[in-house]
């Protein structure tokens, strides 16, 4: 057997990944999904965010919100006050990840029984 005849074919895989790579890049991350989750349960404001995640720093939510709205996932609303007023809010394009974060949810429910047996 010719030595090229015996290689397998890898072409396929990283046009493949790429859109599972460009999709990770979005939501990738110890605070992304935490954030929406926070925002999608009524948190607006950089305090109330901060507060419902343990552990966050400031500066890491200043910059994954940042992210998030570079991906059109939330928007930020500065209210014309004093003093000035920001709120976060998620976009209708958040719905679009809805399911993954269903099938997030209940993969890590099954995990967790599985390695913890909780």
């Amino acid at each position: 057997m010719a030595k090229s005849e015996n290689k397998k074919e890898h072409t396929k895989c990283p046009f493949n990944m790429l859109y599972v790579r460009d999709s990770l890049d979005v939501i990738n991350g110890k605070w992304k999904m935490m954030i929406l989750i926070s925002l999608m349960n009524g948190n607006r404001r950089f305090t109330e965010i901060e507060r419902s995640i343990p552990k966050i720093t400031s500066k890491v939510l200043a910059k994954e919100l940042k992210d998030l709205e570079e991906n059109q996932l939330i928007t930020r609303t500065v209210h014309d006050s004093y003093p000035v007023l920001v709120e976060y809010s998620t976009t209708a394009y958040v719905k679009t990840l809805d399911k993954v974060l269903r099938e997030l949810h209940n993969w890590g429910i099954n995990h967790r029984k599985k390695i913890f047996g909780k």
